[in-house]
């Protein structure tokens, strides 16, 4: 059995944990027998995505549905709010409707912002790339069911997970550093101070990516998060153009 093959079976049996997984390679643990059913990439592969290579932790294994060869084409990431108002599904809608064009579009496949990614990219006879927090197998949230659909079949969903692994808080916010690193930058359409958007924010920066938020009114608790990013020095967003005159990056 291969290196390879060896990781698959260690994330089945790790539950895709990413420190288990490390010291099982480490100390050639016993892989155990698993039928794996999903495609996979796994760190080892030519095919496996560059730009996580620049991770601190990339992912050993991927496992996939759908077409990873928009995994080779330029990406943005667009996040927000999971209770998302009508100003920022506004924003949402436009930045994806005209970034669509250019630019594969990225998210995490939940409720509010999203949701709203996903749908209005395929909508506009684009690209778009859902990275989860839970296993392939799994539907999270269950109101995304007919998205899951879709997109394992005409686009991609994408989860360091084995296929059943169920929702667990904490696989969320370490999922948001290939949110952050699979794009050459990252848009925030609406976000609180406090929220796991902004931990993409972090992850983004620390990456060296581009940061671009839409402004919110004065003490708009919905957008103090993207008001809070933009005075630390993240770009703005003030018109249509800003969106029409991004580009992909041809470092990556």
């Amino acid at each position: 059995m291969n290196l390879r093959e060896r990781l698959a079976l260690y994330s089945y049996k790790h539950d895709g944990d990413w420190s288990a997984i490390a010291n099982a390679v480490r100390t050639d643990e016993d892989p155990g027998k698993a039928v794996i059913t999903d495609h996979y990439l796994t760190i080892l592969d030519a095919d496996y995505p560059a730009r996580l290579r620049s991770l601190r932790f990339p992912p050993w294994v991927l496992f996939y549905r759908g077409n990873p060869g928009l995994l080779k084409k330029p990406c943005i990431t667009i996040v927000g709010s999971r209770k998302v108002n009508a100003y920022g599904k506004a924003n949402t809608e436009l930045a994806a409707v005209i970034l669509s064009e250019r630019f594969v579009l990225v998210s995490g496949l939940a409720r509010g912002v999203d949701g709203i990614v996903h749908r209005t990219a395929m909508g506009n006879h684009g690209w778009t790339i859902g990275v989860i927090g839970c296993g392939l197998n799994v539907r999270y949230p269950r109101e995304n069911e007919y998205l899951y659909r879709r997109m394992e079949q005409e686009q991609l969903i994408l989860s360091e997970y084995p296929s059943s692994t169920g929702v667990k808080k904490h696989h969320f916010p370490w999922r948001n550093r290939i949110l952050a690193a699979l794009s050459d930058g990252v848009i925030v359409t609406q976000a609180a101070v406090k929220s796991g958007t902004m931990g993409t924010v972090n992850e983004a920066l620390n990456l060296g990516r581009e940061v671009w938020c839409f402004p919110y009114l004065f003490n708009d608790p919905d957008g103090l998060g993207c008001n809070l990013l933009i005075s630390q020095g993240a770009n703005l967003i003030y018109d249509e153009a800003i969106l029409h005159q991004m580009r992909p990056l041809k470092s990556f």
